[in-house]
């Protein structure tokens, strides 16, 4: 483990050898400066991780040479030392950046708790720069979950679109995380200072749909008794997100190809229009195409919304990323509900990848929180599995394999699983994709994975 790294700076050069003598044996490396200047240049050659100063030395004062570190060194902390009578200057370094002070006759235990304590403070502000460092290196859409290639994928169109300023119409069942992948496309925008604004137009009576998207002004209908501004004008400068756009009434479909064409909504009670810049994000669960057949839904509508369409794979097309899913959901309930000591056995995590959670994510984080709930002990049971996890597939503890002592391919288990199955059923890819619980689409990709033919 690398040593963190003290500077003290002190004119008192007995002061200086005692707390660096004591600061070592508590394991630090420390090196020592006579005054501001030689720790300026002490800095410049090898940045330690923390200051110790006296505040009143001769020459440049500790007040000026913490102002001077904090300007080309933000990340270094400094801890002034200072006599008991001039506290109200250590108050001053304290507004001027200093972590803490310690007042003399410096008591050394107290002087290393406050390093102690400092340091952890350091460690943890590294700590918070490295995760968000890696969160932003996955695509910048941290709060999705899952590295399975189907979402991947999705991922990946997502992040390009969010450069762009164009309509984007999001398609997947319900509870997949349509508005969260909308959320993460604004906020990897260029609009992402602006608002998110989102309405679901199936949650709100078609009556007062047209004045919650569009507003309206003073008397212009029963109740009108003040002006309103509409969600598109809310959302000027950013993004407006329409959830469930297939329960949009026809009539109101025709507006918002306007806004869409031409940047422009008709208030409730007047005459004019009003100019708004938005980027419209849209979602649906319903097929838009067959409702347009259906004359359920206006075809030049869907194709402004669809110009960059994303279809977001249900969860049972992505069984690889429930583990992953189980085991956030799971610390996230714990502390929401207050049971950090309640754990999740590995062992029952083949339960949750063998049901087909057509509720989807959703489902999942309802059904993981349901569990930390109503969990008897410190840790979760098989019996504290609802009914229909139980009975839908044993954990694969139950398979009865040979483990080699020189290791094992779990690739080649996987190609082998496909290919009995396969055996049994005769080739047909339904039936085997069923026994193994997988849908057919993902059967067929992983026999392309393995090299299996796949025309049957």
């Amino acid at each position: 483990m690398i040593k963190k790294r003290i500077l003290i700076v002190d004119d008192d050069e007995s002061l200086r050898w005692v707390t660096q003598a004591q600061l070592q044996q508590s394991g630090y490396e420390v090196s020592a400066a006579a005054d501001g200047a030689s720790a300026l240049e002490t800095i410049r050659q090898a940045p330690p991780d923390l200051v110790i100063t006296d505040l009143r030395m001769p020459g440049m004062s500790g007040l000026e040479l913490l102002k001077k570190i904090r300007a080309d060194y933000p990340e270094i902390l400094v801890i002034m030392v200072t006599a008991f009578g001039t506290v109200e200057n250590a108050v001053e370094a304290m507004k001027a950046g200093a972590y803490d002070y310690v007042t003399k006759p410096v008591n050394m235990d107290e002087l290393r708790l406050t390093v102690d304590r400092g340091l952890e403070h350091l460690g943890l502000q590294e700590e918070v720069r490295l995760l968000r460092a890696n969160l932003d290196r996955k695509y910048g859409f941290e709060n999705i979950l899952g590295r399975s290639k189907p979402l991947l994928s999705v991922l990946d169109m997502a992040s390009r679109a969010a450069r762009a300023t164009s309509t984007v119409l999001i398609r997947g069942e319900t509870g997949t995380g349509k508005e969260l992948l909308a959320k993460a496309i604004h906020f990897n925008s260029r609009r992402k200072e602006r608002p998110f604004v989102t309405i679901n137009c199936g949650a709100i009576p078609k009556d007062l749909l047209e004045s919650e998207l569009f507003g309206y002004v003073k008397g212009s209908f029963t109740g009108a008794l003040a002006n309103k501004r509409g969600k598109v004008e809310l959302a000027d400068g950013g993004t407006l997100f329409l959830d469930e756009i297939g329960e949009l009434p026809l009539e109101l479909q025709v507006k918002l190809l306007r806004l869409i064409q031409q940047g422009e909504v008709e208030k409730l009670g007047v005459a004019g229009v009003t100019r708004v810049d938005v980027r419209i994000i849209a979602a649906t669960h319903r097929n838009l195409q067959a409702m347009i057949e259906d004359a359920a839904f206006r075809e030049d509508l869907y194709y402004r919304l669809a110009v960059i369409p994303l279809e977001l794979p249900p969860l049972r097309d992505r069984a690889d990323d429930i583990p992953e899913l189980v085991a956030q959901f799971f610390l996230k309930a714990k502390e929401k509900q207050g049971r950090p000591e309640l754990s999740l056995p590995p062992r029952l995590l083949p339960y949750f990848s063998g049901y087909s959670w057509p509720g989807n994510v959703r489902e999942l984080e309802n059904i993981v929180e349901r569990i930390v709930v109503l969990a008897r002990g410190s840790e979760i049971t098989l019996d504290d599995l609802p009914d229909f996890l139980r009975r839908e597939r044993p954990p694969v503890e139950a398979l009865r394999l040979d483990l080699p002592a020189t290791g094992i391919s779990l690739e080649a288990v996987e190609k082998e699983l496909i290919l009995r199955a396969l055996e049994k059923f005769g080739g047909n890819q339904t039936r085997a994709a069923q026994y193994l619980d997988l849908s057919r689409k993902t059967l067929i990709y992983r026999m392309e994975k393995f090299g299996l033919r796949s025309e049957s």
